[in-house]
């Protein structure tokens, strides 16, 4: 069964409108942990529990008496009716509106939330304009920013092409953004040595994979949760897994020899494995910085 869409509009760039639908692009929670959700019950009886609105003074309150407040102040509130909200909302129909294009490297991938959409033409119309758009975009090497109304609030969206297919990843406005400034102060200056920061960069250089794919990573955590509900309901008996030990602390190059060693053995399995005869090292030679030299005066 072909996937329902959870947006239907337009794609809109000065006036060419193109009508689209938009697929979500996960299936799976965003939130930390398992995409697996549990039920909260009653020990004794294992009654599912059931959440009660309650006031201190009235005690329960059915849900035409509760309205929407602003704590603006401690224990101060202004009241907000839906109807008030429902004016400041964007008016005009769902669409995607293109406000300009940019270069990749323009978006900083701090303002990404994480929610994306696969868009298609919605209907034998959009065909023809959506391929032109997508080719040019890519062509171009280009990304739009646009404003994307889905139900009754506006989002800030970036749209790119990849490989036929137009993609809406919707952004956060820049007040939603942790500035990383404040995150830098943390950091101290150790003053590495020459060997260490050549022994780090040989490390990373040689784990470098061009062909990892992503497909085949699975979510062990969430995997486990299954076998675990599963052997509950099949009444098995529930194995835990081995305790993992820390790694012990170690000295900065030890602790770097050994893994440009580890990765080295690595690597030569994998190439034997593949047919290949193994490299001699997997450490390349990096340039050393020029010194500069100081300014007598």
């Amino acid at each position: 069964m072909a996937p329902r869409p959870a947006w239907k509009g337009h794609l809109r760039i000065s006036l060419v409108t193109v009508p689209v639908q938009a697929f979500t692009g996960s299936s799976g929670s965003t939130d930390e942990g398992s995409p697996i959700r549990f039920n909260q019950l009653h020990r004794d009886c294992h009654s599912r529990i059931k959440y009660v609105k309650t006031c201190p003074i009235h005690g329960e309150v059915p849900n035409d008496e509760i309205v929407s407040g602003y704590e603006y102040a401690k224990g101060q509130y202004v009241e907000i009716n839906p109807d008030e909200l429902a004016e400041l909302r964007p008016e005009g129909e769902r669409a995607i509106s293109v406000e300009g294009f940019v270069h990749p490297e323009t978006i900083d991938p701090a303002y990404l939330s994480g929610k994306s959409y696969y868009l298609t033409p919605d209907g034998t119309l959009g065909q023809k304009p959506y391929q032109l758009i997508e080719e040019a975009m890519a062509a171009e090497g280009l990304e739009a920013i646009a404003r994307m109304k889905i139900t009754t609030r506006e989002h800030l969206a970036r749209v790119r092409a990849e490989e036929g297919l137009l993609i809406v990843d919707l952004l956060q406005y820049a007040a939603q953004v942790k500035d990383p400034a404040q995150f830098r102060e943390e950091l101290v200056d150790t003053h590495p040595t020459a060997p260490e920061r050549k022994l780090t960069r040989q490390l990373i250089t040689s784990m470098v994979d061009d062909e990892i794919d992503l497909s085949e990573k699975s979510d062990a955590y969430t995997d486990r949760v299954r076998e675990l509900i599963e052997a509950k309901v099949q009444g098995k008996q529930i194995v835990t897994p081995t305790p993992v030990e820390e790694p012990p602390i170690v000295n900065i190059m030890d602790a770097l020899k050994q893994s440009m060693k580890e990765a080295g053995s690595r690597k030569a399995k994998a190439e034997a494995q593949q047919g290949r005869p193994p490299v001699k090292s997997v450490a390349r030679r990096l340039p050393s910085r020029p010194t500069k030299k100081k300014k007598s005066g």
